[in-house]
């Protein structure tokens, strides 16, 4: 491997490309007519644009990656995640061009992107699993009778779905029949697939999933577990691990159920294995996601393990250079995602040009971003501005030191949020660490929650948007 194209946009383009110079390997970054200015093209060591704004004109567009790929002379494709990362087609023809998939094989991700195939190798190696039709369920009268069953509430799953995309919940079974419809019609259009499966509601989760790392030689290890509750509308928001409700005990045994699921599916990557953590603690496997995640960031700060190059190294052949006794797990770390979207307004999207960019910094402080002054946002993307990453020796100090970094992070021209972060971290129950759920954010934006913390106002300037700007110009 000498050369990589990264097929992909945004902070994790330009995260690859650190990792890429890190480890001497050439670069290739592609674009949108819409990202031409943006930061991993000029980072790269070459830049070739591959269609128009949309991402099916580009970023999800094959051929034109391909054919990248040739103009460039690149040897192997990173992915990222989103658009094309967990694309078992991708990746099988990336293989018959004879071009490194920077990830697992076209066969593992097709066999573990199929939630009802996934399912069933969990139960194979007795990881916990939520109770559930036996894979897909073909009609509408069936699917009815599987979930009473079951018992409701339940579950309607797209199995190729992501995202919070091609889920329902259906609440009796007068609410069943409209809710299917509708899963299977947005599964159809999101995934190019309606095949549904049905899983019992666990209520009141909690979100745990856990780092995993597999070779080619048959080595495995997992680095511990990021706790990903604090979601709004099954988007997450914060990240944090260690999780503050994990026992030692429970810690140990979910990390094993991990690496179980991983060597019965071959795996060969780096990967997450999410899972849901009920009021009595007991959890149930959910799915994996067979791809680098956006907060890979708090597992690397935890461990001082660099994923993404672990992840080009296994991809080249290489064993992994540590053994689980080796892996040393030290103090508390979150990640905050500040999306251009204001808190104030339902989230409501929030693109355009930056005026000023001025990121936090100083001790245990991290900034994954692909944004700068200048830059315009694009509406037809994700509308993450930046990956806010703090750490402390224990969940206490890194919250306190999430207080200043915050503080310190002034983002003008867009909404940004900011707001919605710090209101967080003087919320009782979040501080608390126990106590919320799934629900919780969700919960408070029915209630009219404006997530805009009254005590900001003592040394900002704030827009009743909750847009965040300098007291004074800064030098």
């Amino acid at each position: 491997m000498k050369k990589v194209l990264i097929a992909n946009r945004g902070e994790i383009a330009v995260r690859i490309i650190r990792a890429c110079r890190d480890l001497g390997l050439q670069t290739v970054a592609v674009y949108s007519k819409a990202d031409s200015e943006a930061l991993h093209v000029l980072h790269a060591d070459e830049a070739i644009c591959i269609g128009e704004a949309p991402s099916s004109q580009s970023y999800l567009k094959i051929p034109n990656i391909l054919s990248a790929c040739e103009i460039s002379g690149a040897d192997a494709i990173h992915p990222g995640y989103g658009f094309l990362s967990e694309n078992a087609n991708f990746a099988s023809i990336c293989e018959s061009c004879g071009i490194t998939f920077i990830g697992p094989s076209p066969k593992t991700i097709a066999m573990l992107g199929d939630k009802a195939q996934a399912k069933s190798i969990a139960k194979s190696v007795r990881c916990p699993v939520i109770p559930g039709s036996d894979g897909i369920v073909e009609n509408v009268e069936l699917a009815l009778k599987e979930a009473s069953k079951i018992g409701f509430p339940v579950f309607i799953k797209a199995t190729a779905g992501g995202g919070g995309k091609g889920i329902r919940i259906a609440q009796n079974p007068d609410d069943f029949i409209r809710q299917f419809t509708a899963a299977r019609t947005e599964a159809e259009v999101s995934f190019g697939n309606p095949d549904i499966y049905l899983e019992k509601m666990i209520m009141n989760p909690r979100h745990i999933e856990v780092q995993i790392l597999g070779d080619k030689h048959g080595n495995y290890v997992h680095l511990g577990e990021r706790d990903c509750t604090i979601q709004r509308r099954r988007q997450k928001l914060i990240e944090e691990t260690p999780s503050p409700i994990l026992s030692p005990h429970l810690r140990k045994k979910m990390g094993e159920a991990a690496i179980h699921l991983a060597k019965a599916a071959k795996y060969h990557t780096v990967g997450t294995v999410e899972f849901l953590l009920d009021e009595k603690k007991n959890f149930y496997f959910m799915e994996v996601n067979t791809r680098i995640q956006v907060e890979h960031t708090v597992t690397e700060e935890l461990t001082g393990i660099d994923l993404v190059k672990e992840q080009i190294r296994m991809a080249m052949g290489e064993k992994l250079p540590f053994k689980q006794k080796n892996i040393k797990m030290e103090g508390h770390v979150f990640e905050f995602r500040i999306n251009a979207e204001n808190p104030a307004k339902n989230f409501m999207p929030s693109p355009g040009l930056i005026e000023y960019y001025i990121p936090s910094g100083g001790p245990n402080v991290r900034i994954d971003s692909a944004c700068y002054p200048g830059y315009r946002i694009p509406p037809f993307y994700d509308s993450m501005i930046a990956k806010l990453i703090v750490k402390g020796k224990d969940r206490k100090e890194a919250i306190e030191i999430a207080k200043r970094a915050l503080h310190e992070f002034y983002i003008g021209g867009v909404d940004s949020t900011i707001p919605f972060h710090q209101y967080m971290l003087h919320n009782p129950t979040f501080l608390s660490g126990e106590g919320y759920n799934l629900a919780f954010i969700d919960t408070l934006i029915e209630e009219g929650c404006n997530f805009i913390h009254d005590e900001s106002k003592a040394d900002t300037e704030e827009t009743a948007s909750g847009q965040r700007t300098p007291a004074s110009t800064p030098h």
